[in-house]
């Protein structure tokens, strides 16, 4: 077969995807040289949203290929952008980028907007994105008077930030005075907006310097705010204080500090809404105050965060969630709780996404005359609008092109001509982005060009793949053929993968490829080939590898290393220790095979690791050293035998030898046997494979040989403790060529076309060859018609079709051995069968049988064997339901397939529904597929019993009479001819009364029954029925209502019946992958605890017991196994064998939770209502009371007597309430003040701006920000006038902070 290399697709096995993956990248970067005619391309731009530091010159990328030249333009703002009208804009010679010049008094703002860049030649016009240029901005911050905060111990507490709006937006961290972080936990922690919050105060925590820091990278500069003092009061200090000016008769002290469950401090309400897009970071906050300090939980409703994309952050108050996807979109709860409860908060979570790239259109190149297509397909959310242009110009108004046809996202191009050359651009645009991208359609005639250069050398290690390039081009696309050698035969067969770029790939390279390759590319307009050449290196091999050593402190130790390698390769020999570069100490010797380590340490211990390296492979091994302490008296050390050493070979025979050794120091283990392993050279150097096993005691031993084997041998001795390291390899020993001994195994004939017969053979290995020249006989003949055996022979192939036979006929076949030296012996025969095809017939005579009103059994007379074209495996029943003859409606065909094997002429169709119309046809089957089917039967299934009625409802009980309801059954499964009604009475010891009977018509939905006993309880039992007979039955019970000397009368509104004893109804279990919904409807006494139990349906396992919280009817089951029948039943705490009925169900596939959320009931919100209304009277109520004349209760005492020891407080004194403590002049602890020249002590802390070069004295505005710079950046001029509202003040130590 002549291969040929075309433009299409082939499947390469998995064990090259790296490789597929670097061609695939080579094929999509196919490129039209450069020296060819061709439209631009745009190789280069600058971002779509483009900030800009002001103080640089601003510089806009646009660079483009193409030929001839292209030239440049730009628009601005829609308009043509004259560059020449513009002293301070310069383009780069031969490139469309733009220089504005800004440095030398240019003002950014005034080139603020929307740029585009085309690069035109006579082929087409490209053009780039909407390029946005904004300058970056670090405004001041607003100027404001912080107020002192004053709060007592435990309260929460906010300290905002609101930091000044910039672009990009900072970076927000708080710092104290001295310039480090302040430290932050679980109860004090710094929100998404910047704003530090306290879950709950200490009075550690007052300071007088809470300051917030803006980073505004892009500038370098940093802002920042007044410092914020915070003066906390514990309980302890108010007491001793109030204490301190009352009588010994006077009673009065501030509260203890109280615990609080937790509230949300943000976000806001219980609910709120957030939508990200594809791709983004999506980051969800919930803070909140309590205490103790609240912990916080996230949870997915009705699915699993993300386990390798989910981040949890500032103390798990903060979600994080990278990547994100429309999967991704959902309710997300967080839960804050302290042991005095909990609360919650539900973000709704939608995932937009801005335009992505599902087929981007590429470059075409095509030849005058020839057919091709642009696609461009682009998803999104919302889904985006595709528009198309060319040259620039929307395609709608361009000048019209007969060989172009827009249809949506596809442009098609019939018989183009040189003047079909353009560019197009594909416009992808929703609301949240746009996508653009350039290709051109260049129609060229160009002969073949190989681009790889000539006479390339490849070398590769023998056993790996070799890849020859043959890059081309040319249009029409040319065909690649390669040959090899001088002979130059055709490269052709499995040995050989040939990639649609033209490159030549050899998945297993071995000696015999070495040699001069040639590649060939023609096309109509010519022809043109390129040589190549490959050199297959002998792999480097370790053949005395380092070994596990123990040795004392002291001593000296030795570690081998021998490799052998390809002779024109040269190797280069590394120790490593621990992965890590040999210590630099005089003691470690290395020579050229070994590794010496003299005065052994402790800090030798570790591995040792020998790594050979050449241009082409490395290989290592390695070796651990263990260092022990020198002992008086040596333990006996029990360790694995020594190696066997002097092995050699006598009494050679063609086929077998005579192996002798002498074995190693047993190390006080006895050798309980030898292993003998054996390698051949010819076929498999390097790799050793097991020859024999002999006693301890035996040294000597007989070995069977191969033909044509380069045989090896090694021993290895074991015993109890393990295996030696091998012995050194015996001398070679080449055993002569012989005929083969055996023939190919599994040979098998199938046909994989109607045809054809495919011959198939596992081939010897190397070994069983027993000679050069290793090739198969192939025979075939077809059976009982007399013809001649017909040969061929074949080699390095494991496979041979044969073309041109009658569809499914047998053959006999064989596969023979033979080499240089003659043939294996004659082979056994098989029987195989050419091709398959699809059967002619179909089965004839299909008759039904109604067995029952859910069994059919089908009849149906064989079709003929020769008819079959195949084999026979049997034939398949298609059925379906028509409609319900009930119901008396259609329904969705769903159809049925039961497959009954071998030569069957009946089957029986179970699970059919009883009074429905089915039809049904036959096929018959083989391995090719089915045949025609049989004519469609149609048949009726008669009427069966109906199922249970839907449900039955027991309403508006009286003093006589009780109300029954009920509908009619789900799958009546006939005409129903009535409904029967049955009920007793039950006395208070459960015993049953007499049975009474009543039969309804069946189109009655309702029954009031009276002249019932009051105050009794009854039991209902109800059915349908249909002329075949009765069907399941549903019970009730209910009582009627106690007479007007009862004590509990009936309640207002009442409507349903309520149980005297308690009862569980309407048990459901619905089953997700891994978890279950169970829910129930209760009937009973109040305050009942519930617990469900569950296990394995069909295990003699014990329940499993899960306690539900509180009195909740509905609990979820959690950690199930996937794809398992459980067994699920509820029971009632403290009822003694009080337990539902079981139900059964099967994890599976994730279904909706059937939960109810307590959040969305009306009481629930009304309770809370009443509960914030309460607290918010409260609060205006303490308000009044606490500044009601400014004073404290204890206030109008102490104004009566009139002490001149209390002192008024002063305004900015900063203490509480009127009173002023001798501690309130005290400095306050450590770290919570600086001295007044504002120094810093380097020991404070190791990330005082002291470390960090210039930054250290940095200097003040007015407002508080610094005034300095980051080290790199030097210090530009001011701008004239006071129009800028930056403060070039960065403190380069900052970096470090953030």
């Amino acid at each position: 077969i002549h291969l040929k290399i075309m433009m299409t697709k082939k499947s390469i096995s998995a064990s090259r995807v790296s490789l597929i993956l670097f061609l695939c990248q080579m094929i999509t970067a196919l490129e039209v040289p450069l020296d060819l005619s061709q439209p631009p391309t745009i190789t280069q731009q600058s971002p779509k949203d483009y900030i800009v530091d002001p103080r640089e010159n601003i510089v806009i990328q646009c660079e483009a290929k193409g030929k001839p030249p292209p030239s440049f333009s730009w628009t601005r703002n829609g308009t043509h952008f004259d560059i020449d009208k513009d002293a301070r804009v310069t383009v780069k010679p031969n490139s469309g980028t733009l220089v504005i010049n800004i440095m030398n008094g240019g003002k950014t703002e005034a080139y603020e907007g929307v740029y585009q860049c085309t690069a035109r030649n006579e082929r087409g016009a490209a053009i780039s994105n909407n390029i946005v240029i904004r300058p970056s901005r670090s405004p001041l911050w607003t100027k404001e008077k912080v107020e002192p905060k004053h709060v007592r111990e435990g309260d929460p507490l906010v300290l905002h930030c609101s930091p000044p709006v910039g672009l990009p937006p900072p970076i927000i961290f708080w710092m104290d005075n001295s310039f480090q972080r302040l430290p932050q936990n679980e109860r004090v922690s710094q929100g998404l907006n910047g704003d530090l919050y306290f879950s709950n105060v200490k009075p550690e925590d007052t300071r007088e310097d809470y300051i917030c820091y803006a980073r505004f990278n892009h500038t370098q500069t940093i802002q920042q705010k007044q410092p914020i003092s915070v003066k906390v009061f514990s309980m302890d200090s108010l007491n001793e204080t109030i204490s301190a000016n009352l009588s010994d008769t006077d009673f009065y002290g501030a509260k203890p500090l109280t615990e609080r469950r937790p509230t949300l401090l943000t976000p806001v309400g219980s609910t709120s809404n957030k939508v990200e897009l594809r791709g983004n970071v999506l980051l969800l906050e919930c803070i909140a105050e309590g205490l103790p300090t609240p912990v916080i939980r996230w949870i997915k409703e009705g699915g699993e965060l993300p386990i390798n994309r989910t981040f949890f952050e500032n103390f798990k108050k903060t979600l994080k969630i990278i990547e994100v996807s429309e999967a991704d979109s959902g309710k997300y709860k967080c839960v804050a709780r302290n042991p005095l409860g909990s609360t919650h908060h539900t973000i709704t979570v939608t995932v937009k996404a801005a335009p992505y790239w599902i087929t981007a259109p590429r470059n075409l190149v095509l030849s005058p005359g020839e057919d091709g297509t642009l696609i461009c397909r682009a998803n999104g959310n919302p889904k985006p609008n595709i528009s198309w242009l060319t040259n620039g110009v929307p395609i709608a108004i361009a000048p019209e092109d007969p060989s172009r046809k827009v249809d949506g996202d596809t442009i098609i191009f019939s018989d183009v001509q040189e003047r079909s050359s353009a560019v197009y651009q594909c416009n992808a645009s929703n609301e949240y982005g746009y996508l653009l991208a350039n290709a051109f359609v260049n129609v060229l005639a160009e002969p073949p060009r190989i681009l790889t250069p000539a006479n390339k050398l490849y070398q590769v290690i023998a056993n790996n793949p070799a890849l020859l390039d043959c890059a081309f081009f040319g249009s029409p696309v040319p065909e690649i053929e390669w040959f090899k050698g001088v002979k130059g035969s055709i490269l052709r067969g499995d040995l050989y993968v040939f990639h649609d770029n033209g490159t030549l790939e050899i998945p297993v390279a071995q000696k015999d490829s070495t040699g001069t390759y040639t590649c060939v590319a023609r096309n109509k307009l010519g022809k043109v080939q390129n040589e190549v050449h490959l050199e297959v290196k002998d792999p480097t091999m370790i053949i005395k590898q380092p070994e596990y050593k123990i040795i004392q402190r002291g001593g000296q130790v030795s570690f081998e290393c021998t490799i052998k390698h390809d002779p024109t390769l040269i190797p280069t020999i590394m120790w490593l220790k621990d992965n890590g570069e040999l210590p630099d100490d005089e003691r470690f010797i290395i020579h050229k095979d070994s590794l010496a380590i003299m005065n052994v340490t402790d800090k030798d211990d570790g591995t040792y690791t020998c790594v050979a390296n050449t241009t082409l492979d490395s290989v290592s091994a390695s070796a651990v050293l263990t260092v022990v302490a020198a002992t008086p008296t040596p333990a006996i050390i029990y360790d694995r035998p020594n190696p066997p050493f002097d092995l050699e070979l006598t009494d050679q025979l063609e086929r077998s030898i005579q192996l002798s050794w002498i074995p190693g120091y047993d190390n006080n283990s006895p050798i309980t046997n030898f292993v003998i392993e054996y390698e051949d050279g010819m076929h498999e150097p390097g790799v050793w494979h097991y020859q024999a096993e002999v006693r301890g005691t035996q040294t000597t031993v007989q070995l069977k040989l191969s033909p044509y084997v380069n045989y090896s041998f090694r021993v290895i001795a074991v015993n109890e403790i393990g295996r030696s390291q091998p012995s050194e390899a015996s001398e070679q020993y080449l055993t002569k060529a012989a005929k083969p001994d055996e023939n190919p195994s599994g040979v098998q004939g199938i046909g994989s076309e109607p045809d054809n017969l495919v011959i198939i053979w596992e081939p010897l290995k190397g070994f069983q060859s027993n000679g050069p020249g290793l090739q198969y006989k192939v025979s075939w003949r077809q059976k009982d018609v007399g013809d001649e055996w017909t040969s061929v022979i074949v080699a390095n192939v494991s496979k041979y079709i044969v073309s041109g036979t009658p569809t499914f006929v047998p053959y006999e076949i064989k596969v023979q051995a033979l080499n240089d030296l003659g043939y294996a012996p004659e082979p056994a025969e098989v029987i195989g069968h050419s091709g398959e095809d699809l059967p002619m017939v179909a089965p004839g005579n299909v008759q039904v049988h109604i067995v029952n009103s859910t069994l059919a059994k089908v009849h149906w007379d064989p079709v003929p064997l020769k008819t079959v074209r195949g084999h026979l495996q049997g034939y398949r029943i298609y059925y379906w339901k028509v409609q319900s003859l009930s119901k008396r409606r259609r329904r969705h065909v769903e159809k049925k397939i039961l497959t009954f094997s071998g030569n069957k002429t009946h089957g029986m169709l179970p699970g059919l529904e009883p009074y429905s119309s089915y039809k049904l046809n036959v096929r018959v089957v083989n391995g090719k597929g089915e045949g025609p089917a049989s004519p469609d039967k149609l048949f009726k299934t008669p009427e069966g019993v109906p199922s249970a009625p839907s449900f039955l409802k027991i309403t508006n009980p009286t003093l006589d009479s009780l109300t029954l309801e009920w509908g009619p059954p789900t799958h009546p499964n006939g005409v129903l001819i009535a409904y029967t009604l049955k009920f007793q009475p039950i006395n208070s010891t459960h015993e049953l009364g007499p049975l009474v009977e009543i039969r309804i018509p069946a189109n009655e939905t309702s029954l009031i029954l009276s002249n019932l006993n009051y105050s009794t309880r009854y039991k209902f039992y109800f059915y349908a029925q249909t002329s075949v007979g009765a069907g399941s039955q549903i019970t009730e019970e209910a009582v009627t209502i106690m007479d007007e000397a009862g004590i509990l009368p009936p309640a207002v509104g009442a409507g349903k019946v309520r149980p005297v004893y308690p009862r569980i109804r309407n048990f459901t279990a619905s089953a997700a992958e891994t978890y279950a919904n169970i829910s129930w409807e209760y009937e009973g006494p109040d305050h009942v605890n519930f617990y469900v139990e569950y296990g394995v349906a069909g295990s003699k396992e014990d329940w499993k017991k899960e306690i539900v919280n509180g009195s909740r009817s509905f609990f979820v089951l959690k950690g199930l196994t996937p794809g398992t029948s459980y067994k699920v039943r509820v029971g009632a705490e403290g009822l003694s064998g009080f337990v539902s009925s079981e139900d059964v169900f099967e994890t599976g596939p994730a279904m909706a939770s059937r939960q109810v959320d307590i959040a969305t009931q009306g009481w629930f919100i009304g309770l809370m209502c009443a509960v914030a209304l309460l607290i918010l009277i409260l609060l205006i109520v303490c308000f009044i009371r606490r500044n009601k004349g400014g004073k404290y209760p204890v206030k109008e005492k102490e104004d009566a007597h009139a002490d001149p020891e209390i002192q008024p407080m002063k305004e900015d004194d900063g203490t509480f309430g009127e009173y002023s403590d001798a501690e309130d002049h005290k400095p306050l602890k450590k770290g919570s003040r600086t001295p007044s020249d504002r120094t810093v002590k380097k020991e404070d802390s190791d990330d005082s701006l002291v470390d960090y070069g210039e930054g250290v004295n940095g200097q003040f505005n007015e407002d508080g920000s610094f005034i300095g710079q980051y080290s790199g950046k030097k210090e530009k001029e001011p701008a004239e006038g006071n129009e800028s509202s930056e403060a070039p003040s960065p403190v380069n130590a900052m970096n470090s902070f953030v």
